[in-house]
């Protein structure tokens, strides 16, 4: 296969970004994560703030039933709405695209699986774990009682799920939305990385 992507929706401290990272030196190719807003931000000329502070934020449960799917243009800039929520996401959506027609990646987070839902050369994982190893891994990078730290991982769970939801109209960690589901606590993040080259390796040929 000439060029492939991989997606990876994760749980905070499931070392999701961890075995990304892994995976792109593995197979060569580019991998990106809060680097798609500084794309969009360049190719729209919107600020990058307005980016990042709508990047996986709550949102009213109303914002959420109107914005399910992926699909409509970006608006141009003489727009009222050219810097709505929507018009972001289009944005980051549109260089996700661009990024599968031209090269084979790794692409972190931004319902990514759904903007490339039905594409033949895309893998989409997500990577979870159990509450004791998230809340381990998390303390590795966060000082923080283990009060807050439960606190601080519901939240950016919540975040990334709602995200999810108010822009795909599904359950961020319904298995179904995914074409693999790994728990990073039983198998390890280089195991996890050995897993998924194996199974792109049977879908889609040999990778190494």
């Amino acid at each position: 296969m000439d060029r492939f992507v991989i997606t990876i929706a994760r749980q905070y401290g499931s070392g999701g970004k961890t075995i990304g990272e892994m995976l792109s030196k593995k197979l060569s190719v580019e991998y990106y994560d809060k680097d798609l807003i500084a794309k969009a931000s360049e190719e729209s000329g919107i600020n990058i703030s307005l980016f990042a502070n709508a990047d996986e934020k709550n949102k009213s449960l109303l914002s959420g039933l109107r914005k399910k799917q992926y699909g409509a243009d970006v608006l141009s800039p003489s727009d009222p709405n050219f810097t709505s929520e929507e018009n972001l996401y289009n944005y980051q959506a549109k260089i996700i695209r661009e990024l599968a027609d031209k090269e084979s990646c790794i692409i972190i987070g931004r319902a990514a699986d759904h903007i490339l839902k039905g594409r033949d050369n895309v893998l989409s994982v997500f990577v979870h774990a159990p509450h004791d190893f998230l809340m381990e891994q998390a303390a590795k990078k966060h000082s923080m009682s283990e009060k807050e730290l439960e606190k601080y991982i519901a939240k950016i769970d919540k975040e990334r799920a709602d995200y999810y939801k108010r822009h795909t109209g599904h359950e961020w960690t319904d298995a179904r939305n995914y074409d693999l589901c790994l728990d990073s606590s039983k198998l390890g993040f280089e195991r996890c990385t050995d897993e998924i080259i194996a199974y792109m390796n049977v879908r889609f040929g040999k990778m190494q």
